[in-house]
């Protein structure tokens, strides 16, 4: 995998744009037909003038950014003028096509970044699994010969990166839905805080809880699309200093379950991160626990996402993914009263869980507690919810905290995917990014070289 700066100090030095976008689209042909699984459409021609057309203001001095040519993937929930957004789904195929971008790919496509495509999703961004039954599963990219589940619901956006089809990828994340692919997948995945990146434009899940974030190789390749995403200039990330670093590690639900694989490559990372010089101190934070007391009932996803639904559900929902109506019905049953005692419950566990952690540098868990599973066994209902809730349990901690989050590839090369997630405060994006780059450097520092 390519990092954007790689990339963008070979355009600087010669290198054509044309030639990136050409080397992304041969990628999506030659997967062994895994392109069609990862996007639902390929605008290779688009790509290709854009290609052409930044070569030329590139060739007079007048590229708009130094990233400007570099090809990337858009998740089918953002709006691009012309196209229908289908969200992974069928019940929309008759929609009609977006008359304008939504506003954070109008501002990747003025920082001259290049859409190759739409990547395939869960339904409605909906699970954590990643599975599609409309338009088939994108396959991770490690051990692709069994067939192991992506993550979702930005599945296909993580795998774009992974394999090559793109530089970096525009996602979405309510409960995860950016660092669970990330973390199954071997890349980065970032969830900003939610109000930080414009939604305009996108399809959403929950109002309350969705956030635009990138996933991408590194984690300056992901600060870099943060920043253009944000309206702010990218510039030099700097890893912040680890000696001295105070890491709270909870001691509570997010250890449950956690298959030895993760349990092997996050106590390796613990320990590395102690021997540059970071203070790791465990927290029983235990108020973690009331998140699951929250979304009893469905939380905001539910919620908010039938209230979005429900007129659609009336005439179509026979066209849905049964796994995803049956979650968003649940919604059906939450009244007035439950709603709003979920808002005051959501305040008063930020502010308890606030007292306590505003003394340290971040928060520090594992991504997700297992590795990829088979998707076969994932065939059962059962099996499939079990799964899902697992996924979703701890990077669900930072969207219910309305906190910024990132997930770092911390396995060793050749193992299964382990992510590593850094949980910042709300509102410190940049500080938590910088913390993320030092992180890398110890514990992925194969990945964290740009």
């Amino acid at each position: 995998m390519g990092t954007l700066a790689q990339s963008a100090r070979d355009l600087a030095a010669g290198m054509s744009s044309r030639s990136l976008v050409e080397a992304c689209l041969a990628r999506i042909l030659d997967k062994a037909g895994e392109g069609r699984r990862v996007f639902l459409k390929v605008h290779a021609e688009q790509a290709r003038a854009a290609a052409d057309y930044i070569d030329a203001l590139r060739r007079h001095g007048a590229a708009p950014s130094r990233f400007a040519g570099i090809p990337v993937s858009v998740k089918d929930l953002f709006d691009m003028a012309g196209d229908v957004t289908t969200a992974g789904s069928v019940a929309l195929r008759d929609a009609p096509a977006a008359t304008r971008d939504a506003a954070v790919v109008a501002r990747l496509r003025a920082a001259g970044f290049i859409p190759v495509g739409r990547t395939n999703m869960t339904e409605f961004a909906f699970s954590g699994v990643g599975l599609n039954p409309h338009y088939d599963t994108p396959r991770n990219p490690y051990d692709r010969a069994t067939g192991r589940m992506p993550g979702g619901s930005s599945s296909g956006a993580a795998v774009s990166v992974a394999d090559g089809m793109a530089l970096g990828a525009l996602g979405t994340d309510t409960g995860g839905s950016c660092r669970i692919p990330a973390a199954l997948c071997g890349i980065v995945g970032y969830k900003p805080t939610a109000r930080r990146i414009p939604t305009d434009g996108v399809l959403p899940l929950s109002f309350t809880l969705d956030s635009v974030g990138p996933l991408a190789p590194t984690v300056a390749c992901c600060a870099a699309l943060d920043a253009v995403m944000a309206g702010e200039e990218p510039d030099d990330l700097v890893p912040h200093r680890i000696d001295g670093l105070r890491l709270a590690a909870p001691q509570t639900m997010v250890l449950d379950d956690m298959e030895p694989a993760v349990a092997d490559a996050y106590a390796e990372a613990l320990s590395r991160l102690a021997r540059a010089g970071a203070k790791i101190i465990g927290l029983p934070l235990a108020e973690l626990n009331d998140i699951a007391i929250l979304n009893r009932q469905g939380g905001f996803a539910a919620a908010e996402a039938y209230a979005w639904h429900r007129r659609l559900i009336a005439t179509k929902a026979a066209l849905y993914d049964p796994r995803v109506l049956a979650r968003i019905l649940r919604g059906k049953d939450q009244d007035a009263t439950d709603y709003i005692d979920l808002i005051h419950a959501r305040a008063d566990l930020i502010r308890r869980v606030a007292s306590i952690s505003a003394q340290y540098d971040a928060l520090i868990m594992p991504s997700v507690p297992i590795v990829a599973p088979p998707l076969a066994s994932l065939e059962t209902e059962e099996r499939f919810r079990a799964v899902n809730l697992l996924v979703l349990r701890n990077t669900t901690v930072a969207n219910v905290l309305d906190r910024c989050a990132i997930s770092i590839p911390c396995h060793r090369g050749g193992d299964a995917p382990v992510g590593l997630m850094l949980v910042g405060e709300h509102g410190a994006d940049r500080r938590l990014l910088a913390i993320a780059a030092g992180v890398e450097q110890i514990v992925s520092p194969e990945l964290g070289k740009s």
